[in-house]
């Protein structure tokens, strides 16, 4: 079988129109083909074989050869043994076909066999294939020197990995993945190869390691694809070693994880993924679970420390992604499914002193992304300064209506109805009647404190209530007006995060 990166196969020359002119019939192909031939040899000899170094295509009319089987299949065993590429015979005087005995050993050994049917020039033919040979050492010289070229240019601009594998698969012409010693995917290319395949196939993969001065960081993978003219090997090595350089700049493989973990979460968020199954494959490759589990989407108030929140999780028997997003720990959390999560043991993952908003159960992608959004709007509701706690959407049962029907226009048109007098006025007056029925809405039945959240006296906090009662033609004590009202404001505010 060719080697990585052969530059001319058996397959190649026959294709020349030097040798095509002779009619060849395979009698011995399939991967046979594939063999590397890096030479041509002309020889009629029994004994050729010792004069062989391998991967010469022999040209031979057979008229040395011997008449007795057993004697043939030692011909056969024994260029095979030398590692010569292909054995092709000229057939006329000498044989008039190919002998059986001598066929059959090739097809039991894979060496490639071809008959030639008409006759032809050897010299042509070796002419013909060391000219392709030296061309296509020209064409991988020049590939060579482009890859380098590539990949030290974005070295020295201190290209991100998730371009750096980009171009890698583009240079290689198949999907390439990243990833860490964790096996966390930090980027993927896959060109339109659905990545939840391109995970599948990842145990068939070439692949090569990423790491310099004696320190490994991780493993660049490519799916198979079409050779490259300078060995897809090659052009893996140059991509990891780029990869290298830049962990090296980085100080180590810390930002790989922030960037692998981060990639997924605002993939989830802005719904920037083909099928499910590609997020869910991407978390699964992490360690994370979805099928069987109790998965939470989760937001902590303020800046997280990646490292510190999986130690505290796996002690909890959790899994979790995390990243910061908007100021905000954003937290895909994946707990046992037997029982529920206390708010103690929310609060110990999260954090000694952190607010901490929790979406409902789910145990599927599209269930873990409405959790997700659920909790990163009532965070968005969420006084910055109202102190350290736990908050469940599933104790917010408007809220997490409007999560769950987020995307029927019905809604968006009651909000865009009754909230339109006051979307208006404020636009138009720079006012602050949106806000002041906010806080109405956040404590009913408690106007010094809606007064009091609303940074307003208590009698400009009234004139504001009568003037959107007048504004919008309702009675602010009627319970099913203020409902509605709330309803309106929640998809407002929702639409705003989406």
């Amino acid at each position: 079988m060719a080697r990585e990166g052969a530059l001319l196969t058996v397959a190649d020359a026959l294709a020349d129109p030097v040798l095509a002119a002779g009619a060849p019939e395979v009698i011995v192909g399939g991967g046979a083909l594939d063999a590397e031939v890096r030479w041509v040899h002309v020889s009629d000899s029994a004994g050729v074989a010792r004069l062989l170094d391998g991967g010469e295509l022999l040209l031979s009319t057979g008229a040395g050869w011997p008449d007795d089987p057993v004697t043939l299949r030692e011909l056969a065993r024994g260029l095979h043994g030398s590692g010569v590429a292909g054995v092709v015979v000229e057939l006329g005087a000498a044989l008039s076909s190919i002998p059986e005995a001598f066929a059959r050993t090739c097809a039991e050994l894979g060496l490639a066999l071809i008959a030639l049917n008409r006759e032809v020039k050897f010299v042509a033919v070796t002419e013909a294939v060391h000219r392709a040979l030296l061309a296509a050492q020209t064409d991988a010289l020049r590939e060579r020197q482009h890859l380098h070229e590539l990949f030290t240019a974005l070295s020295l601009q201190g290209a991100p990995a998730d371009v750096v594998v980009a171009e890698t698969a583009r240079a290689i012409g198949a999907p390439v993945v990243l990833q860490n010693l964790a096996q966390e995917v930090i980027a993927i290319e896959n060109l339109r190869v659905p990545v939840a395949d391109v995970l599948a196939r990842l145990p068939h993969a070439d692949r090569v390691p990423v790491q310099a001065r004696g320190v490994r960081w991780g493993t660049l993978s490519a799916l198979a694809g079409p050779s490259h003219p300078a060995g897809r090997l090659t052009v893996l090595e140059q991509g990891a070693t780029a990869l290298a350089f830049g962990c090296l700049a980085d100080g180590g493989d810390g930002e790989w994880s922030l960037l692998a973990q981060g990639g997924i979460i605002r993939d989830l968020l802005g719904a920037r993924f083909v099928s499910p199954d590609d997020i869910a494959a991407r978390l699964a490759v992490g360690g994370f679970a979805l099928a069987g589990r109790r998965c939470h989407g989760v937001v902590i108030r303020g800046e997280l420390s990646p490292s510190e929140l999986v130690e505290r999780a796996v002690q909890n028997g959790c899994a979790v992604v995390a990243a910061t997003v908007d100021g905000d720990g954003v937290v895909l959390l994946s707990a046992p499914a037997s029982g529920v999560l206390t708010d103690a043991q929310v609060s110990r993952i999260a954090g000694a002193g952190r607010t901490v908003f929790l979406g409902p159960a789910s145990d599927d992608v599209l269930g873990l992304l409405a959790s997700l959004r659920a909790a990163r709007e009532l965070a968005a509701g969420d006084p910055s300064d109202a102190g350290p706690r736990v908050r469940r959407v599933e104790d917010r049962p408007l809220e997490r209506l409007v999560a769950s029907l987020r995307d029927d226009h019905r809604l968006h048109e009651h909000s865009e109805r009754m909230l339109a007098p006051l979307i208006s006025y404020d636009r138009e007056r720079r006012g602050d009647l949106v806000d002041v029925l906010r806080a109405l809405v956040a404590h009913p039945g408690n106007r010094s404190a809606a007064a009091s959240a609303s940074h307003l006296s208590r009698s400009v906090f009234y004139q504001r209530l009568a003037l959107i009662g007048d504004l919008l033609d309702v009675d602010l004590d009627d319970g099913e007006v203020l409902a509605a009202l709330h309803l309106a404001l929640l998809v407002r505010r929702s639409a705003q995060n989406s």
